[in-house]
């Protein structure tokens, strides 16, 4: 396994559509390997294979706490949505960067697994997520595409509040006065 290095922002690989895969050789195998390690490294929660410079239709995501639940998806086709969920999101892409975006509560997709044996899954929360930000990364979108709002610094916690606003999933704070009567704003 090797550490690969992650194509940034700018970089026309990630507005390219990936290919399909068509057999399971050892180098698919290898870059499975190598995107798992990358993606762990990074401490990211998914990635898919244009993002280390590879034109195939491969994504690996593991949303797990412990980091124990690795999943391939190879070739995946996601079959239906439902609902919708709306929170900050953020890619190894673009690092140090968040954005709030609207993605499906639910993700129902068919994919083959690292065996190159065909599955369908159903996901929800983070997973569905995940899903679809990385299966976009295969159609040569970018998450940046959908944010409500701006792009903000990660870690920026006002930043963040103005964007959850914008997006609508907090109301906008009211004028208030604290212990020594003067006004500011409501910090959550």
């Amino acid at each position: 396994m090797a550490l690969r290095t992650v194509r940034k922002f700018g970089d026309e690989i990630l507005e390219k559509k990936a290919n399909p895969v068509r057999d399971n050789s050892k180098r698919i195998q290898d870059l499975i390997d190598d995107m798992f390690e990358t993606m762990y490294d990074a401490d990211g929660v998914g990635l898919a294979a244009p993002q280390v410079g590879i034109l195939k239709r491969i994504v690996v995501i593991d949303v797990s706490e412990k980091r124990d639940t690795p999943l391939v998806l190879i070739n995946p086709e996601v079959i239906s949505t439902e609902g919708e969920q709306t929170g900050p999101e953020g890619c190894l892409s673009y690092p140090g960067k968040s954005g709030i975006v609207k993605r499906p509560a639910k993700v129902k997709f068919t994919a083959y697994d690292r065996d190159f044996k065909k599955y369908d899954m159903e996901a929800e929360g983070l997973l569905a997520r995940a899903v679809m930000h990385e299966t976009d990364h295969l159609e040569g979108h970018v998450y940046t595409e959908k944010v409500i709002g701006k792009v903000y610094d990660s870690g920026d916690e006002e930043a963040e509040h103005e964007a959850e606003i914008v997006a609508g999933m907090i109301p906008p704070d009211e004028e208030n006065e604290d212990s020594d009567g003067k006004k500011g704003r409501k910090r959550r």
